[in-house]
């Protein structure tokens, strides 16, 4: 995306936020951009497509942070959870996004709202599949349940302690308050064996081609976490390691921060890492290359 375009994006959010999105005209963000009527059909074809391309902006920041967390880090740890809530938290009240939220509802556009939709269940699918690695493939069947129960229970704590505390709300004492009810809950409804939702479901509300996706990449995510505690463990060079993790990381934002992913980049990358000699790490190194083939063929 050019910086151009990028910076009628960010204009456009803070016009919402400031005005709303129905009482803000397309030639108000013509004047506060200075760009053309021409220059603003060449980029979106509509006040709603420019809302949806600031949502993508915002959802794309939020993945990008959140995945960060867990470089070199344990899945499993349940710490880096709540990091990760934290920063979705944070980013959501920083951006405005429930305002914005509503806005879509109140303007009752079947389009915007698909898109809302369709983000619930992405953002859904996330926590389910971070939940599998929190709490063990056992308890899988029970997770979307779950899911759905600590998304409710966190933004509801978030609504009425922010009503009752204002400006004293604690966001990391709600946000661990959450967490440990979540933790009790799960327990409990595997013990019992209760079960609402079948996890299959998530195949029906989001896209077959998304969800895998989606799978793909935390499966690269999980893969270049591998590596890097591989690399950490047996190469002992410090210049050699940091090599190593600066290819990574740059394999990793060419994938997933990148308008568009170069390949010809990436194998140059992977082929650079090839050169080193320890089996395990060459392994996992080949399984990389074969995610982010199937990667890129999803995109």
């Amino acid at each position: 995306m050019n910086n151009r375009k990028q910076q009628v994006i960010n204009n456009a959010h803070h016009l919402f936020i400031e005005k709303g999105f129905q009482a803000t005209s397309i030639q108000d963000i013509l004047d506060y951009s200075g760009i053309s009527k021409g220059t603003f059909y060449n980029y979106f074809s509509s006040k709603n497509e420019l809302l949806i391309a600031v949502f993508k902006w915002l959802f794309s920041t939020l993945d990008k942070e959140r995945n960060k967390v867990l470089v070199g880090k344990d899945p499993t740890d349940l710490d880096l959870f709540i990091v990760q809530v934290q920063i979705q938290m944070k980013n959501h009240h920083k951006h405005k996004l429930f305002r914005l939220f509503e806005e879509v509802f109140m303007s009752n556009d079947p389009d915007l709202k698909a898109y809302i939709n369709k983000k619930q269940f992405v953002e859904l699918s996330w926590f389910y599949n971070r939940f599998i690695e929190l709490f063990g493939e056992e308890k899988k069947p029970y997770l979307l349940d779950c899911a759905i129960m600590f998304t409710s229970i966190l933004h509801r704590n978030f609504h009425f302690n922010f009503k009752a505390k204002e400006t004293n709300l604690n966001e990391d004492e709600v946000i661990r308050y959450s967490v440990n009810r979540l933790i009790h809950m799960v327990e409990e409804v595997s013990n019992t064996g209760e079960q609402l939702l079948d996890p299959q479901l998530l195949e029906k509300w989001v896209p077959t081609c998304e969800s895998a996706k989606l799978k793909l990449e935390q499966e690269v995510l999980n893969c270049i976490i591998e590596l890097k505690k591989c690399m950490n463990k047996e190469v002992v060079n410090e210049l050699e390691q940091q090599k190593y993790s600066e290819l990574l990381d740059f394999i990793q934002e060419e994938l997933f921060h990148q308008p568009t992913s170069r390949k010809f980049i990436i194998e140059s990358a992977l082929n650079s890492l090839k050169q080193s000699s320890i089996a395990s790490f060459k392994q996992n190194l080949n399984t990389l290359k074969q995610l982010i083939d199937s990667y890129l063929e999803e995109i």
